[in-house]
């Protein structure tokens, strides 16, 4: 299957991109190349032809020929949509339609678009799935909940869509993101011995590995069209739901002689318990195999290998907000987000 990736340079893509080489497709990245210099250490040797351009330029003819399109490249996280919640709209929810519609038009038959369990926002329920009602409380959900909406009124017999509402993600990856929550604390545990909260801990997130998400797209694109068409799948498991004052212990017991605190109730309400019945029944090939202790016990061995810094955590490159207002900054992206020509990148 000849399959355009979306967002390969990204923390996420850098993971799936060889993952589905290894499942033997043909894969063509496409990257705007925010975080291509990104890089926490060197990944797998796996040659990916790669386009740069911006998916709001995106034409039919760069989509001629393809079997299917994975899409994660959008902005990504909550702070970014809070800082340029107009952009994140222009490229997120209306540059994902955009290539949708032109991967329709081009013939492409599967498209998989990264969704997120954000979408579910504050629950009122023990446990949301996929038919629960959602809640999102950003930018950046309120785009995926867009997307999902007219993506889902685009399907139909030759275009099939499908969408990944993934758990938090975490886990070691080449274009290394310090901005999510095990990753944040694995390095805090590591740099300084120390995990302070700042709030007291008690919200639900699920957590689901980067690995497993590759795992996932994998699965998906060689499903029974019957399965997938126009469906929605949360990516994760079940016993993977933890407190983050939980994920803060595990990543304190693993990294030697660290500490962890917590601090008052935050006034940030989201907290959600989410069930992933629907993806084992669907692809019943596809189980987690990673869990919180054992990717923090993945990124203790990393930072060991590479002698990770605080420098070197701290830096703008592993933090989505700062490495765009250092793009802004410095000239290299303009007001909207497009690359400047001859910027010196």
């Amino acid at each position: 299957m000849k399959i355009l990736l979306t967002g390969h340079q990204g923390y996420l893509g850098s993971l799936a991109g060889p993952e589905l080489v290894r499942a033997g497709h043909n894969v063509v990245g496409l990257d705007s190349g925010f975080y291509a210099d990104t890089t926490l250490y060197a990944g797998e040797k796996i040659s990916i032809l790669s386009v740069a351009k911006d998916i709001r330029l995106i034409t039919a003819e760069d989509l001629a020929g393809f079997d299917a399109v994975v899409h994660m490249a959008e902005l990504s996280n909550d702070p970014l949509g809070q800082l340029a919640p107009a952009i994140t709209y222009a490229i997120n929810h209306q540059g994902s339609v955009h290539l949708a519609r032109l991967a329709r038009e081009a013939g492409v038959r599967r498209f998989v678009y990264m969704s997120s369990c954000s979408v579910y926002g504050v629950a009122d329920s023990d446990y949301v799935d996929e038919s629960s009602p959602v809640n999102p409380q950003t930018t950046y959900a309120e785009c995926k909940v867009l997307v999902e909406r007219d993506l889902s009124a685009l399907a139909e017999a030759g275009f099939s869509p499908t969408f990944l509402r993934n758990a938090t993600a975490y886990g070691a990856s080449p274009h290394m993101r310090f901005d999510i929550v095990l990753n944040n604390l694995a390095g805090l545990a590591w740099t300084t011995s120390e995990i302070k909260m700042t709030s007291d801990g008690t919200p639900w997130r699920p957590l689901v590995h980067g690995l497993d998400i590759s795992r996932a797209i994998a699965g998906v694109l060689v499903a029974p069209v019957d399965a997938i068409h126009n469906q929605v799948f949360n990516v994760g498991d079940t016993d993977h739901n933890y407190r983050v004052r939980d994920i803060a212990e595990i990543v304190a017991s693993v990294f030697p002689d660290c500490l962890v605190s917590f601090g008052p109730p935050s006034p940030d309400n989201r907290s959600y318990r989410v069930s992933f019945a629907k993806i084992r029944k669907h692809l019943p090939g596809f189980k987690c195999q990673w869990d919180a202790r054992r990717g923090a016990e993945q990124l203790l061995g990393v930072f060991q290998r590479i002698k990770l810094t605080r420098e070197i955590f701290q830096h703008r490159a592993f933090t989505r907000l700062k490495q765009l207002e250092h793009l802004l900054k410095s000239g290299q992206i303009d007001a909207e987000f497009h690359r400047v020509p001859n910027s010196g990148r």
